[in-house]
């Protein structure tokens, strides 16, 4: 009975590690994605934008300081513009 309540607990183990696999992709590919949609943006705001490509490393460098403010500068802007 001890060989059998081991196997039991072996086999439940064993599936336990199969979802901690099937999770850790799933993991892996939403982190992937997350990227993609972050690069996306990047592209979208950058395409919006006309600055001379020499100063675009140094503007994506300042935005990434203050993406909270970035996006509150923004909406005034926005709003003028709408007006």
């Amino acid at each position: 009975m001890a060989t059998s309540k081991s196997a039991k607990i072996q086999a439940e183990m064993e599936k336990v590690k199969a979802k901690i696999s099937e999770a850790q992709a799933r993991l892996k590919e939403l982190e992937q994605k997350h990227r993609e949609a972050e690069n996306e943006e990047i592209v979208d705001i950058v395409r919006g934008m006309s600055v001379p490509l020499d100063e675009l490393p140094l503007l994506l460098q300042k935005l990434r300081g203050t993406s909270g403010q970035a996006g509150q500068k923004s909406a005034p802007a926005g709003e003028e513009a709408a007006e």
